[in-house]
C-alpha cells in the first residue's frame, strides 16, 4: 500500500484503471463512485484521464472497509466527510447491528451443530434420560441401531432436523402419547377386535400418526415398519411385555388399514 501511494504522488495520481485494480474493484464500481460524489478524483491527465492521489487512493480503501461493515454507500459518504466526533453515531448503531448478526448466526451454528448430533446419535438424550423417559423396557441402542439401517434415508434426515429442536420434555410428551396408544392397543387386542375393523383401523391410523412425529410415513411405509418390527426379537420382547403377542396383531391391523385404502401389504415397498 504504501509503495502505492509513493508511485501515486509520484507520478500525480493513478489511472482509473490502475486505482481500481489496486484496490480490487471494477472501473466501473470507480465511475460510478465517482458520479455520487463518494470518491472523485482530483487530477486529470493531459488527455483528460481521471488521476486518482494519494488521498483519494486512501479514501476508496475506506469505502471498501465500511461497505465490508455492512454500511450503506449514503452512510458512508456522511462518515468520510463529517467531523471526526460525528464519526461514532453510526459506527456505534453499526456495531449494535453487527453483534445482533453475530448471535443470529451463532444460533444457526449452534442449530445445525445439534442437527449434526441428532443425526449421528439418533437421539439428543443420555441413555439415562431415554430410560428415564421412555420406560424401562426402552433400550437406547435401537436409536443406534435405526441410524445404521435408515441413516441414508431422507426420512432420518427428518427425523433429525425435528429431534433437533426438541427438548426433554418435548419427547416426555410424546412418549406419553407412545404409552397412551400402546395402552388403547392392548386394551383392543385383549377385547377380541378384529384387523380391518372400524376400531382396528382407528388404531392403525393412530399408530401411523405418532411415527409423525419422527418423520413422514405414508401407508407403505408404515406396513414395512410392522413387518420389521414384527420380526424382531427386541421388539417382539418390548411388545409382549405390554401384551402377548402386540407386536403381531399390530402388524396385522396395520396390513389390513393399507389394504382397505389401497396399499398391497405383500408388495409395500419402503416410499
Amino acid at each position: 500500500m504504501t509503495d502505492i501511494l509513493d508511485d501515486s504522488a509520484a507520478s500525480g495520481g493513478l489511472t482509473v484503471g490502475a486505482a481500481a485494480a489496486h484496490a480490487g474493484v471494477t472501473v466501473r464500481t470507480l465511475h460510478h463512485w465517482d458520479r455520487i460524489g463518494l470518491v472523485r478524483p482530483s487530477g486529470r491527465t493531459s488527455g483528460g484521464y481521471r488521476l486518482y492521489s494519494a488521498a483519494e487512493v486512501a479514501r476508496i480503501h475506506r469505502v471498501l472497509i465500511y461497505r465490508e461493515l455492512g454500511l450503506s454507500l449514503d452512510d458512508i459518504g456522511e462518515l468520510l466527510d463529517a467531523p471526526a466526533a460525528d464519526m461514532t453515531v453510526p459506527l456505534r448503531q453499526q456495531r449494535d447491528q453487527l453483534l445482533d448478526r453475530i448471535s443470529r448466526l451463532q444460533g444457526m451454528v449452534d442449530a445445525v451443530d445439534r442437527m449434526i448430533e441428532a443425526a449421528s446419535a439418533g437421539i439428543l438424550l443420555s441413555a439415562e434420560e431415554q430410560v428415564a423417559i421412555f420406560g424401562q423396557r426402552w433400550q437406547p441402542s435401537w436409536a443406534a441401531g435405526a441410524r445404521e439401517r435408515w441413516g441414508h434415508t431422507a426420512q432420518w434426515a427428518q427425523y433429525a432436523e425435528r429431534a433437533a429442536s426438541r427438548s426433554a420434555e418435548d419427547w416426555q410428551q410424546i412418549a406419553d402419547a407412545i404409552v397412551t396408544l400402546e395402552s388403547d392397543l392392548a386394551a383392543a387386542k385383549r377385547a377380541g377386535v378384529s384387523p380391518g375393523s372400524a376400531a382396528a383401523g382407528e388404531l392403525a391410523e393412530r399408530h401411523r400418526a405418532s411415527l409423525g412425529a419422527y418423520f413422514d410415513c405414508t401407508l407403505s411405509m408404515q406396513v414395512c415398519l410392522g413387518r420389521q418390527q414384527a420380526a424382531d426379537p427386541g421388539f417382539t420382547a418390548y411388545y409382549d411385555a405390554i401384551e402377548p403377542g402386540l407386536g403381531g396383531w399390530l402388524r396385522d391391523i396395520i396390513d389390513a388399514n393399507a389394504l382397505a385404502q389401497g396399499v398391497d401389504p405383500d408388495t409395500a415397498v419402503w416410499a
